[in-house]
């Protein structure tokens, strides 16, 4: 039997390393990984306890907490309720040229010689893009996908429609109607892999290359490179309190084919476009015989009052493409989006769809469709709702005392820190990053116009303590 590894002061002769300043918890991490990769920590020791950790060290618990997570999410460790945290018994194994594997390496042998599967860094606490994990919603698709491998559909065994199988268009329709006001029918409802897909079948089912388009400014990135790529010719359009400002794209192309916008919490400042912008938009649309894409992507997270209607519930002439994702609420790799278009777009649209990607997942639709249909999803975003505001108010405290001017968001998964006009987000950003803070600039989201100065910070898929310490860590050296 393996030595257990004591968890009093006497422990020493597995210590981590650890620097003296910069990131503890991605620090401590990489150490016992190393001590466990380097077999100083056998499968099935015992690893001291955070309370040790932290004291010996003097970080703080929610690091040492949030390192040994790590630890158990890629594999190298295992949590038993009651008992601690160990070494786990099957660890990630070091490859060797010819097919064999080590638990460490072999005497002798470079680092050269020897091939390691990559383990992919965790996203450092206030990364965008992230979802929150959840043990009961992990629970539930593991069941749901064993009963649809253990007896699988005749279906599983041959080409899918396009659009998605009709009894998950049902769901989907019948959930965003009831959460959102959508007015569709499922017929309307086109499953895709995400946001992304959804917007580059809008695009060419749409529009043509030299077609107008107006985005906001600032806009989300990947949308805007979409268009520039498909040779539209984009329109910055200003956004303020109220969101996008629809008297100056009228001023600036008002004849433009298609607008994209982010209205339930706009990316990246976070506003919230006002229904006096919203009917002002679709009046637009309506009389330039435009297109509106409605990225809806995080509506679900609304922590006050209740949110605007969608778009397209409130437009009654067919001008609004919906685009929505279960990115966000679930988990980005299970990679299901959609898209609602106005039926004279669906046989295009569908069309391409077909072409380019054939049809989505069958074994994967089908655990969506129970997981909707049963009532797990509208459970699973209730406690994913609470986790991320106890994670938003862990941030906002952190970054209370700094320069930063920071808003406490009522809707979304990031929000905004402003800075003065003459500061250097882009500098600050890759600070951020050397303390193990992920943030985003935000001046290079900007199109043209005059660039605000902040720092766009998520703050879904973290512990409120490691957020809160990554924060204060930067903050300490502003």
């Amino acid at each position: 039997m393996a030595k257990k590894l004591r968890t009093n002061s006497d422990w020493s002769a597995a210590t981590p390393m650890l620097p003296a300043a910069g990131p503890r918890r991605l620090a401590l991490y990489r150490s016992l990984r190393g001590l466990i990769e380097g077999g100083q920590l056998a499968p099935g020791d015992k690893l001291p306890t955070t309370r040790d950790i932290a004291s010996r060290f003097s970080i703080s618990r929610g690091a040492a907490v949030a390192a040994y997570d790590m630890l158990v999410a890629d594999g190298f460790a295992e949590a038993r309720v009651g008992a601690g945290t160990f070494v786990a018994m099957n660890v990630p194994q070091v490859m060797l040229h010819g097919g064999n594997t080590a638990a460490h390496p072999v005497a002798g042998e470079s680092a050269s010689e020897r091939i390691v599967p990559r383990q992919d860094e965790p996203p450092l606490p206030g990364t965008l893009g992230c979802s929150t994990a959840d043990a009961a919603t992990l629970r539930v698709f593991r069941m749901l996908m064993n009963r649809h491998l253990t007896n699988p559909s005749a279906r599983h065994f041959q080409y899918n429609d396009p659009a998605g199988s009709h009894a998950l268009r049902v769901e989907v329709a019948r959930y965003l109607q009831a959460a959102r006001g959508v007015v569709c029918t499922p017929d309307q409802v086109i499953m895709t892999a995400g946001t992304q897909q959804a917007l580059d079948l809008t695009v060419r089912a749409l529009l043509t290359p030299g077609d107008q388009v107006w985005i906001e400014d600032p806009c989300y990135a990947a949308a805007r490179e979409l268009f520039v790529a498909s040779g539209l010719q984009v329109v910055p359009v200003p956004v303020d309190r109220e969101g996008i400002v629809v008297d100056a794209g009228r001023g600036l192309a008002s004849r433009a084919s298609a607008v994209y916008v982010t209205p339930s919490h706009q990316y990246p400042l976070g506003v919230t476009l006002s229904m006096t912008r919203r009917l002002a938009l679709i009046n637009w649309a309506r009389e330039a015989g435009a297109y509106i894409i409605e990225d809806d992507y995080d509506s679900e997270f609304r922590f006050a009052g209740p949110p605007l209607s969608a778009l397209q519930g409130i437009d009654d002439a067919g001008r609004v493409i919906y685009v929505g994702t279960f990115s966000k609420t679930l988990l980005p790799g299970f990679r299901f989006g959609y898209l609602v278009v106005p039926e004279a777009l669906r046989a295009r649209a569908l069309t391409i769809r077909r072409l380019a990607d054939r049809f989505p997942s069958t074994l994967a639709e089908d655990a969506l469709t129970e997981f909707l249909r049963d009532g797990h999803f509208s459970a699973h975003v209730k406690r994913a709702r609470r986790r991320v505001r106890a994670a938003r108010d862990a941030l906002v405290e952190a970054l209370s005392s700094s320069r930063l001017m920071v808003t406490s968001p009522e809707q979304g998964l990031h929000l905004l820190a402003e800075l003065p006009d003459d500061a250097d987000d882009v500098a600050l950003a890759r600070q951020a990053m050397d303390c193990g803070f992920g943030t985003k600039a935000l001046s290079p989201l900007y199109a043209a116009g005059t660039r605000r100065r902040g720092l766009v910070i998520g703050f879904a898929g973290f512990a409120p303590d490691a957020l809160s310490e990554a924060a204060r860590r930067f903050v300490q050296t502003l």
